[in-house]
């Protein structure tokens, strides 16, 4: 985080300011290391910003925050892409031979959790200390993908999905849960194969070694997990409990009563079950880019980690991941930007809780939204930059020892996933027109080994040109977008 850029950000965006039902109530201390490669943090001292995401209740003393669904759906995203990678493994070592529907059982089972059956089953996230939490249960309990995912909420989406998704085409209804159980299916297809000797192969003879992996260059891995955080958690972010499109929903909900029987009002709620989508952790305003990038962090010190408060999920931690890899000369800090929004409005909702807010005060929420949003997207963005410059690098290395098959499937997949995400956001910079022209660029295969000549330098060329819609949408600095090959931007 770049600390002058920040306080002349902070100073502009508060000069006016003075789900899911386990109560996240972390009293944990700023941490006191931070001796990160980027040293600074968001500053606490421009008023209405706290560094903590922990606010008292109104009706009662006790914490207000809740978001416990938002953390158990990260869960399970980070999960099933784990399941993921054991897959060749287990395969290969003969401790799986899977029949057709065998792996397509496995991904819904995070995809259509059952708390009821499967809650005391243990998670499988890897923390840089011990889990706090061991079981699904301990995290939330009701919660699973499909429910949440574009399209299947039954209110609050800014379009109609069952036949909307752009950016990717079906035979039949083009929708975000259609198009997850299509790659479901081709990871299941490919894994039956595998078990019975059958393996694609790259475009150079070779035999490809990750089953999720096929051979026109797409990796599934990849592509369910980023899709994912777009289509569940960025749409539910955006479009749905920090939206205001509709009559007593997001940021429309009341806000002069306790729900009942709980210690916030359903504005309040709204507004932490939309930050819990983001994903940062409690304490992401007192953090280093290099912590928050790291995944987690023991803020309290007291040798666990707690997956509800001291982890920061997805995009929360991608944006710090850009922040740290952009150009010296282009400094950007999409992490302070978005605790900006995200904790200045909530400190405006703690202050007003019980009374309502004045249509100055709904104005100002918006525009902390506003800000929340915008740069929650700008990372997103900012990842798809990233990972096209990446897709540039690998195809200068074609034809050379240095070129990896593997490496250009993952690297185009993670940008496609990411890509895929701007539709969700009813807000977006990012017109209809543009987004299908950037989609359009992407493809949904990238140009490979086998492609000739001719091929190959139109598809770098629409990279390019992707890259700059992407520049030329977010107001991202030419230094942050690299040269012809990728290389010297994010």
């Amino acid at each position: 985080m770049h600390s002058p850029r920040r306080l002349l950000l902070l100073a502009f965006l508060l000069v006016a300011c003075k789900g899911d039902d386990a109560v996240v109530d972390d009293t944990s201390a700023p941490p006191d290391d931070t001796s990160g490669g980027d040293d600074s943090a968001t500053d606490t001292s421009v008023a209405g910003v706290p560094d903590q995401y922990e606010f008292v209740s109104a009706f009662g003393g006790g914490s207000s925050v809740a978001y416990d669904g938002q953390t158990f759906r990260h869960l399970l995203i980070e999960d099933m892409k784990a399941q993921l990678g054991g897959l060749t493994a287990r395969i290969d070592d003969g401790e799986l031979f899977p029949a057709p529907g065998d792996v397509t059982a496995e991904l819904n089972f995070y995809f259509e959790f059952d708390s009821d059956t499967s809650g005391v089953v243990p998670h499988q996230k890897s923390t840089s200390a011990e889990a706090l939490q061991s079981t699904y249960a301990e995290i939330s309990s009701g919660k699973d993908l499909i429910g949440k995912i574009a399209g299947n909420d039954a209110v609050g989406q800014h379009k109609d999905w069952s036949n909307g998704l752009v950016g990717w085409d079906l035979e039949g209804d083009d929708s975000p849960e259609r198009l997850v159980r299509a790659w479901f299916s081709a990871i299941d297809a490919a894994a039956v194969a595998r078990a019975n000797g059958k393996l694609p192969l790259d475009p150079r003879g070779a035999a490809i070694t990750n089953v999720s992996l096929d051979a026109q260059g797409r990796d599934y891995q990849q592509l369910l997990e980023k899709f994912l955080r777009g289509a569940v958690a960025f749409s539910q972010g955006a479009d749905d409990y920090l939206d205001d499109d509709l009559e007593g929903k997001g940021l429309n909900s009341d806000h002069t009563v306790a729900e009942e029987g709980k210690p916030w009002t359903t504005l309040e709620h709204a507004w932490d079950e939309g930050f819990g989508y983001f994903g940062a952790s409690v304490a992401y305003g007192s953090l280093t880019d290099d912590q928050i990038a790291a995944g987690d962090y023991d803020s309290n010190q007291d040798g666990k980690i707690d997956l509800l408060t001291e982890v920061s999920w997805g995009h929360s931690g991608n944006a710090a991941k850009r922040d740290l890899g952009a150009n010296a000369a282009a400094p950007t800090d999409f992490t302070a930007e978005a605790w900006a929004g995200f904790a200045a409005g909530r400190a405006l909702l703690a202050e007003t809780a019980g009374q309502g807010l004045t249509a100055e005060q709904l104005a100002e929420l918006k525009a902390h939204r506003d800000q929340a949003i915008l740069a929650w997207e700008k990372a997103i963005a900012a990842s798809v930059v990233h990972y096209i410059n990446a897709v540039l690098a690998d195809m200068a290395a074609m034809d050379t020892d240095a070129y990896s098959f593997a490496d250009h499937a993952k690297h185009w997949s993670e940008g496609k996933g990411f890509a895929l995400a701007f539709q969700f956001n009813p807000h977006s910079p990012m017109s209809d027109a543009d987004f299908a022209t950037l989609h359009s660029l992407l493809g949904e295969a990238p140009a490979l080994e086998s492609a000739d000549a001719e091929a190959r330098a139109a598809y770098a060329d629409g990279l390019r040109a992707a890259r700059q819609l992407l520049g030329e949408t977010y107001g991202f600095a030419a230094e942050n977008l690299g040269d012809a090959d990728g290389d010297g931007g994010w």
